[in-house]
């Protein structure tokens, strides 16, 4: 006989639906408790918002009275004095000095999207100036991550004075001890995680550094390289120096650079965004226009666009190619150069994906081998020679998704050591695990974010950094898989899923990381059919309400995956369905698409 509960146990809310264990092995709980349904209530009657939206504003911690706000963020009520962040005045005293002297300024970015954003950002500020400047991207194969010694001997050979680095920097000690023996001032405008003891420089901008109270830590680079370019605005008029440079046109780039980066979108990253893609949508950068239009999106760009069609382009180049090819096509006032680059740019992520796709095939090989012989692994961490070190990142963001667990993917560089990218669970901080693998000895340099973070370690020591690993974040992802649940916002039915509540819903966008896309449940609806097309193994499905109405989803990358599976067998008969809204107006028809992300039989 069992023990009654002790009185002051916390209450287990049931399961939604009654789902205890879904196809994907996930139990299904409400994203609002009693208190957040009380205001989900207050929000609608107050605004005069449907029942839906005001759920989702419920259940991202939206009260009554920031409502309004919340779904029209302005910049101008947002964005702080730029001086909060820490060394800001001696950035902008460098940074208006060069401009004043007409300096050359080497500008040194890293090979992805916030690098690339956050370079052609400053570049174009100083080219508005009259300043002389050059961008350096980094080769990922044969320099690897953040500045290099020998680089930064190019730039001053070739008339640098100023040497600024943006999404990169924060721990570039020896790099920049080098650049000030050259005679060059550095400047690093940065967001990744920072070392107690930083490197020497004029100044190093970084919401992250652990002695800056600005409380901006999710801001991604571009969003400090644009903090610092307001203040040096400021600055230059007081100074009768004013450039013509619309700062708010740039918002466009400061969008992308956020959603790419996967930082939270909360606060100031809120408006970047919703204001970016208000810019993007008036297609008045070529770049970003002509890469649209290679990746054939007509409509107005969503915040998940950037994420899945532009971000993978950009980053393309760094991966596989030449690096310095985003920065470039952020940067172009040419249409003609622009459709040049975003072509390539367009055949460079169709290799990318086929490299890719062999690669994963093997790392889930490898990951099931070991999950095999340690069912209870709290990572997950592979490893081959044969791999592009550039898609090592997109290998481990696979893994995670599908083991629910960190993950690793290491090839090996150009100088012989293993180079690898790691992606994160909610809950598991893998940039701080990294450095103290890195502090400890296991690897010779890393760095990152909570959610994702890159490592150099020495030939042989694949086995000894993996385990180092595995121990530093036992507790924590013990810790959040017992809590890995699927979160509903809310039931919906196919008869009520229409585009026009889809364009509610996107009322209180953007969605992503911090603010996460709202799921909703579709209780027992009937399969009708299911189909694979394309060549990722996405499934796409036909489904029908019991008053016969029907709704078209899809379920990215499930074929032969436990959702996949779970969906064919499951052909004719009335399930429960998870997933997210989106509009589809392929053929001219604007619909709802279910993006179907788990499914559970009836109790």
């Amino acid at each position: 006989m069992s023990e009654p509960a002790s009185p002051d146990a916390p209450e287990i809310a049931a399961a939604f639906l009654d789902v205890e264990a879904s196809a994907t092995g996930r139990r299904w709980s409400a994203r609002l408790d009693t208190e957040a349904e009380t205001r989900a209530l207050a929000i609608a009657q107050a605004h005069g918002l449907s029942d839906v939206v005001s759920r989702v504003l419920a259940g991202r911690g939206v009260s009554m009275e920031s409502a309004q706000a919340f779904l029209a963020p302005k910049l101008r009520d947002l964005l702080p004095d730029p001086h909060v962040l820490r060394d800001m005045e001696p950035a902008l005293e460098r940074l208006a000095q060069a401009v004043a002297r007409s300096e050359k300024v080497a500008i040194f970015g890293d090979y992805d999207v916030d690098g690339a954003a956050s370079a052609a950002l400053l570049a174009s500020f100083l080219r508005a100036c009259g300043v002389p400047f050059q961008i350096h991207i980094p080769d990922r194969i044969t320099e690897g991550y953040g500045p290099n010694s020998e680089a930064i001997e190019m730039l001053a050979r070739e008339g640098a004075r100023l040497l600024v680095a943006v999404d990169c920097g924060t721990a570039s000690h020896e790099p920049f001890a080098h650049a000030r023996a050259l005679g060059l001032d550095v400047v690093a405008l940065d967001h990744h995680q920072a070392p107690e003891t930083l490197p020497e420089t004029i100044a190093l901008v970084n919401p992250n550094r652990q002695d800056d109270l600005s409380g901006l830590g999710h801001l991604c680079a571009a969003g400090v390289v644009f903090m610092t370019l307001v203040g040096l605005a400021r600055r230059l008029r007081e100074e009768g120096r004013a450039p013509d440079f619309d700062l708010m046109g740039a918002l466009d780039i400061v969008a992308l650079a956020t959603v790419a980066d996967v930082v939270p979108l909360v606060g100031l990253n809120r408006a970047f965004v919703r204001q970016g893609l208000s810019v993007m949508r008036a297609r008045a950068r070529p770049g970003l226009t002509a890469l649209l239009d290679v990746a054939g999106l007509a409509a107005a760009p969503q915040a998940w666009h950037l994420g899945y069609l532009v971000g993978p382009r950009i980053n393309a180049g760094g991966r596989i190619g030449d690096a310095a090819l985003g920065a470039r096509l952020l940067l172009t006032e040419d249409q003609t150069e622009a459709a040049t680059i975003a072509a390539e740019l367009d055949r460079l992520n169709r290799e990318r994906q086929i490299i890719e796709q062999e690669a994963v095939a093997e790392a889930l090989a490898q990951a099931d081998k070991l999950l095999m012989d340690e069912p209870d692994a709290p990572i997950v961490a592979t490893f081959s020679p044969e791999w592009h070190p550039g898609v090592v990142g997109l290998v481990a963001a696979r893994l995670k998704e599908r083991f629910r667990r960190p993950a690793f993917a290491f090839a090996v560089n150009i100088a012989g050591d293993a180079t690898g990218s790691g992606r994160s669970i909610a809950g598991v901080d893998l940039g701080r695990a990294v450095r103290a693998a890195v502090e400890a000895g296991r690897a010779i340099k890393g760095g990152g974010h909570a959610m994702a973070a890159g490592v150099t370690i020495a030939p042989g020591g694949f086995a000894d950094f993996a385990a180092f690993l595995a121990q530093a974040v036992a507790e924590g992802v013990a810790s959040a898989q017992a809590q890995d649940t699927l979160t509903i916002d809310a039931i919906v039915t196919a008869g009520g899923a229409s585009a026009a509540l889809v364009a509610e819903i996107e009322q209180a966008g953007p969605f992503g990381a911090g603010c996460p896309e709202p799921v909703f449940a579709l209780p027992r609806h009937r399969i009708v059919s299911v189909r694979e097309v394309g060549s990722g193994g996405h499934l796409r499905v036909r489904l029908a309400s019991g008053d016969g109405s029907t709704i078209d989803g899809v379920a990215f990358r499930a074929a032969g995956q436990p959702l996949g599976e779970a969906l064919s067998a499951s052909q004719g008969e009335t399930i429960h369905l998870a997933g997210t809204l989106a509009r589809n107006d392929w053929g001219g028809r604007d619909r709802a698409e279910l993006r179907i992300i788990d499914l559970a039989k009836p109790a």
